[in-house]
């Protein structure tokens, strides 16, 4: 079955950690919506999560999603990780979780949906992975700025 949604999401800070932002494209019969936003302390990883979190939790449940991301650690996290995180109760071999709150959160969106995902390798010139880094660099740019508007 063809996806409802195809999603790029993208996250990043400057430096890590430091003031981050966070994108994500979501495309529709043809139409493109952006999210973006930030927060003035947050690493690399939170950054990722929270984009792919806000995409899917931005879309109608139920659907079908392409979710495209340039973050292994996102990736091989829904893919290979949860289960074995499930199964010890959140623990992983060095101790508990890291980022356990946006990981739970990123699970209960993604339950909401049927989620392909797959990982592009970021700054080749995928033109919507692109976009969704220029728009994480708008998010840092504004918060740095005091502006807390990410319209």
């Amino acid at each position: 079955m063809s996806a409802d949604y195809v999603i790029y999401t993208d996250g990043g800070c400057d430096p890590n950690p430091g003031p981050g932002g966070w994108a994500a494209l979501l495309i529709c019969d043809g139409k493109l919506r952006e999210l973006y936003g930030g927060e003035l302390d947050s690493t690399n990883n939170r950054m990722e999560l929270t984009a792919a979190i806000q995409a899917l939790t931005a879309i109608p449940q139920g659907s079908h999603v392409d979710l495209y991301t340039d973050s292994q650690y996102v990736k091989r996290g829904m893919e290979e990780w949860m289960p074995g995180w499930l199964a010890k109760n959140w623990r992983g071999s060095s101790g508990p979780v890291a980022n356990q709150d946006l990981w739970k959160a990123l699970l209960a969106a993604s339950r909401a949906h049927q989620v392909n995902w797959y990982w592009v390798r970021g700054h080749t010139g995928n033109a919507y992975n692109e976009r969704v880094d220029r728009l994480c660099n708008r998010a840092r740019t504004k918060l740095i700025k005091g502006q807390s508007s990410f319209d």
